[in-house]
């Protein structure tokens, strides 16, 4: 059976983008049709400058949110990165394996990197290396599948070729895998900046649409989202980002396609309406549900602490085979 895995960093309030880019599939799509891995990747939200309080408090409502949108325990393993030592057990052999110019050529790393030296703030090395991090959460538990979106694909290609890499000088032990990306809105704009991804970590959060923002703050955000100079309802990425990209979250959220829904929308107002009450009505039941989790935290540990059981059963072995493979003597 295809296995999966896949992640969600909890470096700031899930959005919109992270929901019709990846939840959503997971949800509807991959627990039903392979065995799968959903993690909260709470080490990479240590890269950064952070305060621990707010990590433990967006990795629990992150995982909470998981459940709300529809994972489901019994068909698929929901837990915490941190919990499973496997992780960073196998990123060290990799960081033996990986080279640092490989690295380097991260893109999230050089704007990182230059965002970080442009406050005034060191670039701690954690940043450099977690995409070796990145590749032993799916190496670890033998990912056939990482559904990914597209700002990501670069680290899928280093983990496959880091898995090669190691098993043609140490044998045979690890799957390849390879990246997966949904068809429509893989990667959803920012509605103050299309030129930009909706992200959890900007500043002002004018632009995004957060899962458990109220409905009144969601159609807020989108009848004011940026549109374009001309007056004509087109989906064209290039010349019109603004309005495509209201056209891709609407198609989104209806099942509609991009071009066919802008031939029915005469003007600006009449498109951020619909796409305004297509998104309250897509995230209503995914706040209901999460504002029921909130109160039961005891399901929500109990769900984590099963999941992190299962996941280390089956990444344990093997990690012990990619130890003995490169030169480790076993311990008891």
């Amino acid at each position: 059976m295809t296995r999966i895995f896949s992640g969600l960093k909890p470096t700031g309030h899930l959005t919109l983008g992270n929901y019709l880019g990846a939840l959503r599939r997971w949800v509807e799509v991959d627990q039903h049709r392979a065995e799968a891995l959903f993690c909260v990747v709470d080490l990479h939200a240590l890269t950064v400058e952070h305060d621990p309080a707010r990590v433990r408090r967006l990795s629990r409502q992150a995982a909470t949110l998981m459940l709300a949108a529809g994972l489901d325990p019994e068909r698929c393993t929901v837990f915490v990165q941190s919990h499973v030592d496997e992780h960073a057990r196998l990123s060290y052999l990799l960081e033996c394996t990986a080279t640092d110019g490989e690295l380097r050529r991260m893109i999230q790393y050089k704007e990182k990197g230059t965002r970080a030296r442009e406050a005034g703030e060191g670039v701690r090395l954690s940043l450099l290396t977690y995409p070796v991090l990145m590749a032993a959460d799916i190496l670890a538990h033998g990912a056939d599948e990482v559904p990914v979106g597209e700002d990501q694909t670069q680290h899928v290609e280093l983990t496959r070729d880091l898995a090669v890499r190691f098993n043609q000088r140490y044998g045979q032990t690890f799957t390849v895998p390879r990246a997966t990306r949904p068809q429509v809105a893989a990667r959803v704009m920012d509605l103050q900046d299309p030129g930009s991804k909706m992200g959890k970590s900007h500043e002002s959060g004018a632009g995004t649409v957060y899962l458990l923002d109220e409905a009144d703050q969601v159609r807020k955000k989108i009848m004011r989202a940026v549109t374009d100079s001309g007056r004509e309802v087109r989906y064209d990425r290039e010349s019109s980002p603004g309005v495509a990209n209201l056209l891709e979250i609407l198609a989104a959220c209806t099942g509609g396609n991009p071009g066919e829904l802008a031939a029915v929308h005469q003007s600006y107002g009449s498109l951020k309406r619909d796409t305004a009450d297509a998104v309250v009505e897509l995230l209503r039941p995914v706040r209901e549900r999460h504002a029921e989790l909130a109160k039961d935290s005891g399901y929500v540990e109990e769900v984590l602490s099963a999941g992190a059981e299962r996941a280390r059963a089956a990444a344990r072995p093997r990690v012990d085979a990619a130890y003995a493979a490169i030169g480790l003597l076993p311990g008891r």
